[in-house]
């Protein structure tokens, strides 16, 4: 497996936390992380991909190990994040690259993708959706009530997500065998969440994601047009994204790969040999030939 190098870039004033493994010369691949985690989901994944491609893997602002500038220094948008992701890959010289993405990383790997589609050469999402199918209501009613009204009763409801057993639920959700999920993924994302301030960083995101829906007719016609290679694997019990979401890409990409494990949300957690599998076999055929 691959040495995984631990780095810091400073991007637009902001110090970014990313991991890199793999050659220079090689196919990039650059995994975006969701909600609430970090490049940190990605820790397993990035040395059995890193043997034969070069491996991105940014904490985006506000989580991990990148900087936290409190709500009222920076405005956290997606746009924001978005460009901060491009500003490093323009930093690391990186102009052509297949992105991963997982739920929030999914609006900042269409929002590259839409603003410079030559730059894209496969897509793998995981959990990241591009569709309005595959919202499961149970879970973004909440979000949606606070997004349309910020009231001290749906701000409260909304918090929730931010604590530990919300967090920990992301994780074991749909997961056949909850014991196969390690603790320390709900333990080490609450921690970081936790830090002073950062509450507002992710109220402020929640409200954020509201502009992301309006942009999925300018993806869908990406996606026909350009007809980039697509990956879909999601956890047919992800109590997030369901599994609409995957495969409503096939409307678009005919092509497109799908497949729905045994899982939930976080598939790296309890499915990483079978995820990898198809990832390395995916990239092998559509990238790196």
């Amino acid at each position: 497996m691959a040495t995984v190098h631990h780095r810091f870039a400073t991007v637009r004033g902001r110090r970014i936390f990313y991991r890199e493994a793999g050659p220079a010369g090689a196919p990039t691949v650059v995994l975006l992380h969701g909600f609430p985690t970090s490049s940190f989901m990605f820790r397993d994944l990035i040395p059995m991909l890193g043997a034969d491609y070069h491996v991105i893997a940014p904490d985006h602002l506000g989580f991990g190990l990148s900087d936290a500038p409190a709500a009222d220094e920076f405005d956290y948008t997606f746009d924001a994040l978005t460009a901060l992701t491009k500003g490093l890959l323009d930093q690391l010289g990186v102009t052509r690259y297949a992105i991963y993405v997982q739920d929030y990383g999914a609006p900042i790997g269409w929002r590259l993708a839409l603003d410079s589609p030559d730059s894209i050469t496969a897509i793998i999402t995981q959990s990241g959706n591009g569709y309005d199918e595959g919202f499961v209501e149970g879970f973004w009613r909440t979000v949606w009530d606070y997004q349309r009204e910020q009231t001290p009763q749906t701000e409260a409801a909304i918090r929730g997500a931010l604590g530990l057993d919300l967090i920990k639920w992301q994780y074991v959700t749909g997961v056949p065998d909850e014991s196969v999920v390690s603790p320390d993924t709900w333990y080490h994302d609450h921690h970081l969440v936790s830090r002073p301030g950062n509450d507002e960083i992710q109220l402020k995101l929640f409200r954020d994601y509201a502009t992301n829906s309006p942009k999925y007719p300018a993806l869908h016609g990406y996606l026909r047009e350009r007809q980039p290679p697509v990956l879909a694997v999601w956890g047919k019990g992800d109590p997030i994204f369901g599994p609409a979401g995957a495969e409503a890409f096939g409307r678009d990409v005919p092509d497109a790969e799908i497949h729905l494990l045994e899982g939930g949300h976080f598939l790296l957690e309890s499915a990483l040999p079978e995820v990898t599998a198809l990832i390395t076999d995916f990239l092998g055929r559509r990238v790196k030939a």
